[in-house]
This record gives structure tokens, C-alpha cells and sequence, in this order.
């Protein structure tokens, strides 16, 4: 399965709390700005999604599980897989892993749904998006 990379980053001083590891509000940001970054690389563009198709995305839901410390330092990468495709709402896992070792220091889920801003309703997802998440749909262990 292809899990396309979505985002780098590194961890500074700055980012620590009072017990010197990374402080979970930072989890937070990289995690959020890697999402920005998920829709050019599955080759979605957001802005023509809302032009030709009428809808954007929402975030519905996230899970964070925090697996293993990170210090300052460290280099990260996030990639990314969709794990399910629904008629309105799609689920993607994006897993942070350190570059050095390649140990996966967080996960975070989440579901987007599909959401038309004229009516402020859900949508159906566009079938082109959906033929275009289904190539990087992680298969079922």
C-alpha cells in the first residue's frame, strides 16, 4: 500500500514541557499542518474540489495515540493512508515516525466529511475524489 510522505519537521527545545519531552499540543500542530498537506499529495486539490465539485472537506473527528516520547532534536516525518472511504466521509491514519529510526512516535486518525458550504449539509462524495483516495486505501489486516 502507498503511504505518500506528507510532512517534515524537526523537534526543538521550545516544543519540550516541564518533564522534557515533546508537550502533546505539539502533536497537534505538526499532525494539523500534515493534514493541509495530505490533499495536493494524493493529487486532490482542495480549491478545485469546491470549484468543480461544489464541496470541501470538514474535520468530523480525530483520535491522537501518543506511542513513544520525542526530544529536541529529533527528526520527523508523517505519512499518510486512507482507511476508509464512506458515501459522504473518508478516514485517513497519518503516522509520525522518526527519521532517524523509522519508530512511529505517534499515529493520528481522523474523518473528513465531504460538506457542500451553500447548503452548510453534508455531501456525497465526488466520485473523481473517490476514484483518486481509493488507490492509497490501506488494506484491511
Amino acid at each position: 500500500m502507498n503511504r505518500p510522505e506528507i510532512f517534515r519537521g524537526v523537534i526543538h527545545p521550545w516544543h519540550h514541557d516541564i518533564f522534557g519531552h515533546m508537550n502533546v499540543r505539539w502533536y497537534g500542530h505538526f499532525f494539523d499542518d500534515a493534514a493541509f498537506h495530505l490533499w495536493p499529495a494524493l493529487g486532490i486539490s482542495l480549491q478545485t474540489m469546491e470549484r468543480e465539485h461544489g464541496v470541501h472537506t470538514v474535520t468530523a473527528k480525530t483520535t491522537t495515540n501518543f506511542i513513544k516520547e520525542l526530544k529536541a532534536g529529533d527528526l520527523i516525518v508523517v505519512d499518510a493512508a486512507v482507511t476508509r472511504l464512506g458515501n459522504k466521509s473518508v478516514s485517513v491514519e497519518l503516522r509520525m515516525k522518526h527519521v532517524d529510526t523509522g519508530e512511529v512516535h505517534a499515529t493520528y486518525e481522523f474523518t473528513e466529511v465531504y460538506f457542500d458550504p451553500k447548503t452548510r449539509r453534508s455531501a456525497e462524495m465526488p466520485q473523481a475524489v473517490r476514484d483518486t483516495l481509493s488507490a492509497y486505501l490501506a488494506d484491511k489486516d
